[in-house]
This record gives structure tokens, C-alpha cells and sequence, in this order.
């Protein structure tokens, strides 16, 4: 799991770099905290049916956005999580990203049998 959510963050780190979006921006250490949460779930909740996650990134002139795909069908209620009580995991996700003035969405795959959870946050 740690190779994996490593992996993610050194990569996410290039992306940002190569976009030329300081690592200081006060977005991306949150983004990277958001980013890890998301892999580690998958990685521990989707692993039996879903060996590989991928991570999908995109940015507009003043947006920052990324997915975690696996291929586990469940979809898990984002809004849900932030409203229950608890900490760690989707709660923590969530509240960094309305945090940010982002926004998440759980896009299921055609085939229902996977499904990518997209975070975009404000620059």
C-alpha cells in the first residue's frame, strides 16, 4: 500500500511541477492529502477485485483535478461520509475538499464494475 500512495504523490508532485504549479500553492498539500486518502482506500477496500489503480490528472488555468480508479463496483456516497461522524478515509477527503471550495464525484465505470472518484479544487 505505502509503495502505492507514494507512487501517486511523486507523480501527482511531477505533474503539478510540470504545470508549473508551485508545491507551495496552498492547494497541493491538501491535494496530495486528498490523493493518498484515495489510493489507500482503494488499494485496502478494492484490492480482491481491482489488483491495479490508476490515478487521472488534469488542470485548467486555475483548477487542479484528479481521479482514483479501481475496478471494485461499489460507489461509495461521498456527502455521506463528510456527514457522518468519524475521521480518516472518505470524511477526510471530503472535508478537504469542500475545505478547498472543491467538489467530488463517484463516475461508475459503463460496465458497473469499477468507478473513478474525480476531485477538482480551485487554484
Amino acid at each position: 500500500m505505502g509503495s502505492a500512495v507514494r507512487m501517486a504523490r511523486e507523480t501527482a508532485e511531477q505533474v503539478l511541477a510540470e504545470w508549473g504549479i508551485s508545491r507551495r500553492h496552498p492547494t497541493v498539500d491538501p491535494a496530495l492529502l486528498i490523493l493518498s486518502e484515495l489510493v489507500t482506500n482503494s488499494v485496502r477496500h478494492a484490492a480482491a477485485l481491482s489488483p491495479n489503480v490508476t490515478v487521472i490528472f488534469a488542470a485548467g488555468p486555475d483548477t487542479f483535478a484528479f481521479a482514483v480508479h479501481d475496478r471494485h463496483p461499489y460507489q461509495p456516497a461521498l456527502y455521506g461520509a463528510f456527514a457522518a461522524t468519524g475521521s480518516g478515509g472518505l470524511a477526510t477527503v471530503m472535508e478537504l475538499t469542500l475545505g478547498l471550495g472543491g467538489t467530488a464525484v463517484v463516475r461508475g465505470d459503463a460496465d458497473s464494475r469499477g468507478k473513478s472518484i474525480w476531485i477538482t479544487v480551485p487554484l
